[in-house]
């Protein structure tokens, strides 16, 4: 089932999130996150932007939201998408249908541009994105630090 965040999903959310900086590098932060910090990045995402989870006998499976690109007004209908599922739910079909519903609600905000950043390698979210209809725009080379190791990133975008 697909629905809306709510405050109570902090500490789930929190669980999958902290597998990825625990163990990946798919996202920069090096520190968990609490479920009061979940809590707050919720209600900042929410009071503009949407923020879908996915829930499946109780238990969720993953997330996606939109954030606001950048800062100046000019880039105001501008996004950038974020997806994240539980390390044992990848491959089910849930990133696509976070995707398209994220897509559905950013159709009616006036949103324009879709950008996606992936720390590279990554070949399941970069598929992702492609299916999505995503263009491979940039790719910037040792950016990141993290477990030792540079990281490149590259930005997908998308035109709705």
């Amino acid at each position: 089932m697909l629905r809306n965040v709510e405050s109570k999903d902090a500490p789930s959310l929190c669980e999958i999130y902290n597998h990825y900086i625990a163990h990946t590098v798919i996202t920069f932060e090096e520190n968990p996150v609490s479920p009061d910090e979940m809590h707050q990045r919720i209600l900042n995402v929410t009071a503009s932007f949407p923020w879908f989870v996915y829930e499946d006998q109780g238990n969720i499976t993953g997330y996606a939201y939109a954030t606001k690109w950048k800062e100046r007004s000019a880039y105001r209908n501008s996004v950038e998408a974020t997806v994240y599922l539980h390390p044992s739910a990848t491959g089910k079909g849930i990133g696509s249908a976070l995707l398209e519903r994220l897509f559905a609600e950013l159709r009616t905000r006036q949103v324009h541009a879709i950008l996606g950043g992936v720390a590279l390698p990554n070949s399941a979210s970069v598929a992702l994105l492609e299916k999505f209809g995503f263009q491979k725009v940039g790719h910037l080379k040792e950016v990141g630090f993290k477990f030792g190791q540079w990281i490149d990133v590259g930005y997908w975008q998308a035109l709705l």
